[in-house]
């Protein structure tokens, strides 16, 4: 079969909006992406997710991560973002090169990448930080236990504190979980309206459709 390949979207004079969704691993970042991004399609607003680069790295290669493949993820995570602006009105990142810092020093005691991972996620307009209170799961080789969970949101938010980040932490589960996300993203759009087809168009007063996320 002959694949058929999309049109790719034209180049933006000014950068797209971008959201990053932070959080240690198990704290649903994947899935309040997507939703985030759902209720803004629904809206009219050309939003995209980039994917966490590290997770696509695990799932091609069976493993996680050696210290010296950690910068390179890192910046292709940076540049993944930064394709995606150049191209979408809003951009939601499912995390940035900092987590990948964050990572690098948890698991190999390195912290070599903070200072240009803390560069790279200056260009967040909203940095949504999703707490560690869903229910731990193991996928079989990524992640590491509820103990690691919380020390990884410790790093994270000294991180983010160290570099004057300033974030929302989303908390709880299903609708409530996207709701508080959804909350924090508006306060944004209604202050900078992306402009998706030539004039401003504000999201819709009403919060997202959360069935799916019963």
């Amino acid at each position: 079969m002959v694949g058929v390949s999309m049109p790719t979207p034209a180049r933006r004079s000014e950068p797209g909006l971008v959201v990053a969704v932070m959080g240690a691993e198990c704290t649903g970042k994947s899935t309040l992406a997507g939703q985030l991004a759902a209720a803004l399609q629904a809206r009219g607003i050309a939003a995209v997710v980039v994917p966490e680069v590290l997770r696509a790295f695990s799932a091609r290669l069976g493993r996680t991560p050696v210290a010296a493949e950690q910068r390179t993820i890192a910046d292709m995570q940076t540049r993944h973002i930064a394709q995606a602006a150049a191209r979408h009105p809003v951009v939601i990142a499912d995390t940035t090169a900092l987590m990948t810092a964050v990572y690098s020093e948890q698991v190999f005691g390195d912290c070599a990448l903070y200072a240009q991972s803390e560069g790279a996620h200056r260009v967040c307009a909203l940095t949504l930080l999703a707490a560690p209170d869903l229910p731990w799961q193991s996928d079989g080789h990524q992640r590491d236990g509820p103990a690691v969970r919380l020390a990884v949101d410790r790093l994270l938010r000294r991180a983010l504190d160290r570099s004057g980040t300033p974030y929302t932490t989303v908390g709880g589960t299903g609708a409530a979980r996207l709701h508080a996300a959804w909350a924090a993203l508006r306060r944004v759009l209604d202050a900078s309206p992306p402009d998706p087809v030539g004039h401003n168009l504000q999201p819709g007063p009403c919060a997202p459709d959360t069935r799916a996320a019963q």
